[in-house]
């Protein structure tokens, strides 16, 4: 008798066992199912999305896309398709959704690759909207009042003639009162790290963009902190004792000049394009001309230029 209970108990053990690992097993097999359904699934709304974008169907391809989320795992393919969501957004005008899509983006994603896409992207996407008459909380809205030019408006409210063009879509300077303005709150400053040949765009200490330069060869780019003294539309360029103007061969300043409080520095564009992200200027921080006309946009005199080792 001792025997038989002493079987059962063992027989019973065995079917406990039997039991647990076939729960355990079935459990990984259903996770593994379930995985493998939601990759079948992710797979098709990205070729679905690819499909409609190609026949120019943006709206429909938005659809596909916005319906991948966290659910869908933090992946490569995921964070990729936010990418691709982040683009249409901006190609249909949806800027601001764009924005945070990229801000997502980089505070989630693991993959360093991906994450400098999304900082390029959400550079060029940041000087968009502040060109753009899109209002956000950075910005407020003015009256003109009679007697008012944008040239005194610009003045009074810290910001540039040419950044109220832009964003209100000016084409002349001429203004009737009671229109209503797009005025940016933000406070430019510039911070441009030698040894990296950057120059980084902030708005009250928020990175806005960040920009690849040239700076001096041989360390002779002058360290410290400066101000903008003055801003210039295609520079003429002293060299020498001789006054080289603009769309000479031998002048290599490009387009714009924003004059920095150390005398004979500057921040200016370039005839000379393959030459940006190298130490080989005279001291002045060279841009592509598309980039400097950007800075020249928006910075008022006096903007602070942090210039480090």
């Amino acid at each position: 008798m001792k025997n038989l209970r002493k079987s059962f108990r063992i027989i019973l053990g065995v079917i406990g066992l039997v039991l647990v690992f076939w729960l355990f097993f079935s459990l990984l097999r259903f996770s593994f199912l379930k995985n493998l359904g939601k990759s079948w699934e992710l797979k098709d709304l990205i070729n679905r999305a690819k499909e409609e974008e190609k026949k120019g169907e943006f709206y429909k391809a938005i659809e596909y896309l916005e319906k991948i989320d966290e659910n869908f795992g933090r992946n490569k393919m995921v964070y990729l398709s936010w990418l691709r969501l982040a683009l249409l957004y901006e190609k249909t005008n949806r800027l601001l959704e764009a924005k945070k899509i990229l801000e997502r983006v980089i505070s989630q994603c693991d993959s360093g690759e991906i994450i400098q896409e999304a900082q390029k992207n959400l550079g060029n996407l940041n000087i968009k909207i502040i060109l753009s008459p899109i209002v956000t909380e950075n910005d407020f809205v003015y009256e003109v009042k009679e007697g008012d030019s944008l040239a005194k408006i610009a003045q009074h409210f810290n910001t540039t003639l040419e950044l109220l063009k832009r964003a209100n879509n000016l084409k002349e300077e001429s203004l009737r009162a009671g229109a209503r303005l797009k005025v940016t709150k933000y406070k430019f400053s510039v911070l441009v790290d030698k040894s990296q040949n950057t120059l980084t765009l902030k708005a009250d200490d928020k990175i806005v963009k960040i920009y690849t330069v040239s700076t001096g060869l041989n360390n002779v780019t002058p360290v410290g902190n400066f101000k903008i003294i003055n801003r210039i539309v295609n520079p003429v360029w002293y060299k020498e004792g001789r006054a080289i103007p603009p769309g000479d061969p031998e002048n290599i300043l490009g387009s714009y000049w924003l004059g920095i409080s150390q005398k004979g520095y500057g921040i200016h564009g370039t005839t000379q394009p393959e030459t940006i992200g190298k130490h080989i200027t005279q001291g002045c921080i060279r841009m592509y001309n598309q980039d400097v006309e950007e800075l020249y946009i928006l910075l008022p005199l006096g903007t602070e230029v942090t210039i480090m080792e």
